[in-house]
């Protein structure tokens, strides 16, 4: 297998980052996969599988570098990079994947379509500052789904929506903009969305795929990790499992982005510190009352900002048990000290 390595998505953004030596004697890679026994590392020449190297936080889609006997030296900063809360956690980050151009939304066109679920994602992209394009799969099971299509588009000015059949290569090949040669694209969504079978329409690797319960519309887990294949356009596609919980970590930027016509709003209250709950003058209010704002959205906007807010929080009471162990070994370190004759 041959590369070359701009079309594995390496920059001028990458290449700054590197010493004259390291342009000499360092082998760039790019991690295509992680297992528990193994990296899955692609060069310009060559697949490599790399012992793990523990307590050094690297995801699919980071450049390393290598020397000559293809020993990691060093990870490169990343370019962009998306992110989660932890599931079962409150304040650990689990990263998703690295140095990402586009960020494909996956939802259904059937019981799968969820507004708010496309707006947490929305929020991760922004956040990441990642291209996102929201794909609508299984439209042949819904003979309505303009309409879904139409109610993406309100949630903002200029969202790329595409509604697809997986299963059909032409139809999918709308997608093939955010597809081309050096290009990096992420794939998430909900189990049973459809990413696997898309996946099969758009790369030259095929993945399994599942069935779909009847009843709740909910799938498997047929992705069981991050990896990265090869696109039939020439780019390169994260392929990741399906997640039952997407809490977000970061700032609030991605959440204001994504909300920007509450943002804009919000300006326009008579008190700063308005709570939009019974205040005078409330400009948020006043749009729920007029029908230009969604009590829906509205909701969901308070919900991803308290989240955020108990995400924060969380941390802020992490460094600050952490500062008071620190304070706790010295002072036990300093009695020791005085103690010895």
């Amino acid at each position: 297998m041959t590369f070359q390595l701009s079309n594995l998505g390496w920059t001028h953004f990458f290449q700054s980052q590197l010493s004259p030596c390291e342009i000499e004697n360092s082998i760039p890679a790019r991690v295509a996969e992680i297992h528990r026994g193994h990296w899955l590392l692609w060069t310009q020449h060559q697949e490599i599988a790399l012992s793990p190297q523990h307590g050094i936080p690297v995801t699919v889609g980071d450049w390393i570098l290598l020397n000559e006997d293809l020993q990691l030296t060093r990870v490169l900063d990343r370019r962009s990079q998306l992110q989660r809360v932890a599931a079962a956690s409150h304040n650990q980050q689990q990263l998703l994947a690295a140095n990402v151009d586009s960020l494909f939304i996956v939802s259904g066109c059937d019981q799968d379509f969820s507004l708010p679920r496309i707006e947490r994602y929305l929020s991760l992209a922004y956040q990441a500052e990642v291209w996102p394009v929201v794909v609508l799969s299984k439209r042949d099971l819904n003979p309505d789904y303009q309409q879904l299509i139409s109610a993406v588009q309100q949630l903002k000015s200029g969202l790329i929506v595409e509604a697809v059949d997986t299963r059909c290569s032409q139809l999918t090949k709308a997608l093939n903009t955010w597809c081309a040669p050096g290009q990096t694209v992420v794939m998430l969504g909900s189990s049973g969305a459809g990413k696997s079978t898309l996946a099969n329409s758009l790369c030259t690797t095929r993945q399994l795929t599942g069935q779909v319960s009847r009843a709740d519309g909910k799938g498997r887990h047929t992705t069981t990790s991050r990896c990265m294949l090869r696109l039939n356009a020439g780019g390169l596609l994260i392929d990741t499992p399906g997640m039952r919980e997407l809490q977000l970590a970061g700032g609030k930027t991605g959440i204001n982005e994504t909300f920007n016509d509450i943002q804009q709003l919000v300006r326009l209250c008579q008190f700063s510190d308005c709570s939009h709950q019974q205040e005078p003058s409330c400009a948020v209010n006043q749009a729920i009352a007029g029908g230009t704002l969604d009590q829906r959205r509205l909701d969901n906007y308070r919900k991803l900002l308290k989240e955020q807010h108990r995400y924060q929080q969380s941390i802020a009471e992490q460094r600050r048990h952490d500062r008071k162990l620190s304070k706790m070994y010295k002072r036990a370190q300093n009695n020791k000290r005085k103690q010895r004759p």
